[in-house]
Order: structure tokens, then sequence, then C-alpha cells
């Protein structure tokens, strides 16, 4: 289970030896159970990506703490093979020099399993996320935009994790692109029992796959909603931000 208690966050403005900070999340606390898909909306700038960083231990909070069962995820060994993440910008997410297989190889390398295992567990990853061995030659450049966060996909449970931080993961995307890719999400938390940290301002996405939600509103939790009592929140500004993300 991953729990989050109390978190603050904030960033001097005006420079380096700027004394004036900026409060970017104010006393953030929620629980995301096993095998769950916990979404968090919220407009530009209301502090989503900054949690999720300070989920995956990329960050420290000013104060409070994020425990993956019962530890800090500031430590490495923590983290490492039961943390992962998934980012808006494929382009970006996989070293240019890398072959798809050295890309999917490199947390399962940090773990450092068997060498032997390797090539057939590349080769397993790249069929769950419907891509077939050949790929495994290819570089970021031969990929279209949905084959690379399929990659950033595979590389993401390589190490079978127990949460997955989502970040706009498929913003960036067609929309028929979009759609494949949250049903093989969808199907991979079944299949791995993982729990999705589900971080985007995609309303229809976050109601497909996610089981609760939470409305971010200026560094804080507005309100928290089962996903399929979307219609039924309460606040005022939840109903309105809701309203505005409603595009059909």
């Amino acid at each position: 289970m991953l729990k989050v208690e109390g978190i603050v966050k904030s960033y001097k403005t005006g420079g380096f030896f700027a004394k004036e900070r900026q409060n970017i999340l104010r006393n953030i606390s929620f629980e995301c159970g096993s095998g769950e898909c916990l979404g968090i909306i919220g407009e530009s700038g209301s502090g989503k990506s900054t949690l999720g960083r300070l989920v995956l231990g990329i960050e420290k909070p000013d104060r409070g703490t994020v425990r993956l069962n019962g530890e800090n995820v500031l430590h490495r060994t923590v983290r490492l093979g039961h943390l992962s993440a998934v980012f808006q910008d494929y382009t970006s997410s996989i070293n240019p020099y890398f072959t798809v297989e050295e890309a999917i190889l490199e947390p399962i390398t940090a773990q450092r399993k068997s060498r032997a295992e390797d090539r057939s567990k590349v080769e397993l990853l790249l069929n769950q996320v419907g891509l077939n061995p050949s790929y495994m030659s290819k570089h970021a450049h031969e990929l279209s935009g949905g084959e690379a966060q399929r990659v950033c996909i595979a590389r993401a449970i390589s190490t079978e994790p127990e949460c997955i931080v989502l970040d706009e993961a498929v913003s960036s995307l067609d929309v028929s692109v979009q759609i494949q890719v949250l049903k093989l999400l969808k199907e991979l938390k079944e299949l791995y029992n993982m729990s999705y940290i589900f971080i985007t301002h995609d309303l229809q996405a976050a109601a497909y796959i996610c089981d609760r939600i939470i409305i971010f509103r200026d560094g804080q939790i507005e309100e928290t909603v089962e996903a399929q009592r979307l219609k039924d929140v309460q606040s005022p500004y939840a109903r309105k931000l809701l309203n505005s993300l409603i595009t059909f």
C-alpha cells in the first residue's frame, strides 16, 4: 500500500538567493491500495506533477512522508523495483542511443537479475504490450508515438512493481492510440495486480481506468470520489472543473 501523509512542498521564487517561497503542495494525505488505480485530476499548475515526483522519491518534501508498505520512498532500496513511472514525453524518456531491448533492460539491470533470462524477459514484455520481438533492435526515432509509449510501459512493468505513477501518460497520443494504450494499461494492472497513480487532465481517461479520483486545487485535495460517482461531486469547484473537462 502507498500512503501519503501530510505532504508539504514549496520552491524558492526569484532566483537562487531569494528568500520567498511559493507553496505548491499543502498538507496532502491519501492512500492507494494494492491493485487500485487512483486518479489525480486538476488544472495546469495545481501541483499534480510535483506530487508525482514526490511519490516516486525523485524530490523530497518539505514536510510529510510518502511510504510504500510502511517504508519511506526516499530510500533507494524501497523504490528500486517497487516503484516505476511512465511520463508524457516518451521522446525523451528513452535514451536515443539505446535499442528498445537496452531501454527495457535498464531497470532489470539495476536489480541485476540473471542475464540468461534477459532476452526472453524482453520478448515477453514486448508481447504483453502488443509489440513483436523485431522491435528489440529498433531505436526511439524509428518508433511511432504509440509504439514508443508502449516501450515505456514495458520498461515500467519490467520489474513487476507494486505501483506505477502515470503522469499524463496518454495525453500526447492521438485519440485512437490513447484508447489502445488505456486498454493495455487496464489489462496489465489486472495481470500484475499493480497500483496506479494516474495523473491527468483527461476526465474521460480517468473515468475509464480509475477506481477513485482525487480532485486537485491549488496544491490541495478538494474532493475524493469514486470514479463511477463522478457526477455526484459535492464542491462547486469540483463540479465546475469536471464540466470544463468534459469534451463530449
